[in-house]
């Protein structure tokens, strides 16, 4: 049974499968930024950049507000907790089989 937390992660895994969304993602963490300031940063164009972004909405990691007429972009990190918690996952597996691989060697020698 797929859970509604577990469709969210495959949204947010999906924005980040993407390299020029993780580029987004990255200058945002270096504080907001507008639309204009994000597309000028890409040689595609700005409608382009605009789907990029409301892709990085929908999954939650982009949050927009309106300043006069310019659109501000927000990097919003919540989400990234589930790629974390899927990772770790992973950590604790290779930890295992790291430590079993140097006992291996050890007993070997």
């Amino acid at each position: 049974m797929v859970t509604s937390s577990a469709r969210h992660s495959d949204v947010v895994f999906r924005a980040l499968a993407d390299p020029t969304r993780r580029q987004i993602l990255g200058l945002l963490r270096g504080g907001r930024r507008t639309v204009g300031e994000i597309a000028s940063q890409f040689p595609t164009s700005r409608p382009a950049i605009s789907r990029h972004l409301r892709l990085l909405r929908t999954a939650g990691l982009v949050v927009t507000s309106h300043h006069g007429a310019a659109r501000l972009c927000d990097l919003n990190a919540r989400p990234l907790r589930a790629i974390d918690e899927w990772l770790r996952d992973y950590e604790r597996f290779w930890g295992g089989s790291l430590r079993s691989l140097k006992r291996y060697v050890e007993s070997s020698r």
